[in-house]
């Protein structure tokens, strides 16, 4: 690969920490160090697009925005799939030098140590609140009045188990 893998490291390194002004000058040296080929041109669309999923943090589609960076096994198939897709022979150069970012990117990452994302102290110890109707809060909804209906099917039929029934 004719691309500098120091640059793109440190890029990677840039952008899992949110350090968005550095990652974006670490891009602008690794595009002028390319050559003007369709496998780099894919490559630096990759590196772009980790770019701006990552620094707009609200789209829930975006992959880079769904996948747990501290799960390094997960990282390892994802490395693994984007591998697959880099060697078939069906996709142009573009589509290779794009996966082939992707692939790095798994590697990369995976070899990093990244804390999992915890959970807000509020989420942790919270007990699921009772859904009420707007217009009288001692009224609770038809979802939760079935979901608690159901604990209780369950738990009578464990009970009739238990004694034989």
């Amino acid at each position: 690969m004719p691309i500098a893998q120091a640059l793109v490291t440190r890029y990677f390194q840039l952008i899992v920490s949110r350090q968005f002004a550095e990652a974006e000058r670490e891009l602008e040296r690794v595009k002028q160090k390319m050559q003007r080929t369709e496998w780099n041109r894919g490559y630096f669309r990759a590196l772009y697009g980790m770019y701006l999923s990552r620094k707009n943090n609200a789209d829930d589609y975006a992959f880079f925005n769904k996948v747990d960076l501290s799960d390094k096994v997960a990282l390892n198939n994802y490395r693994k799939e984007f591998l697959l897709h880099m060697g078939n022979g069906l996709h142009g150069d573009f589509d290779r030098g794009y996966f082939s970012a992707w692939a790095d990117c798994m590697r990369i990452i995976s070899r990093m140590n990244i804390a999992a994302p915890e959970k807000p102290a509020a989420e942790q110890g919270k007990q699921k609140n009772i859904e009420t109707t707007r217009n009288d809060r001692s009224q609770a909804t038809i979802a939760n009045f079935l979901q608690e209906t159901s604990k209780v099917e369950k738990a009578v039929e464990e009970e009739n188990k238990s004694i034989g029934k």
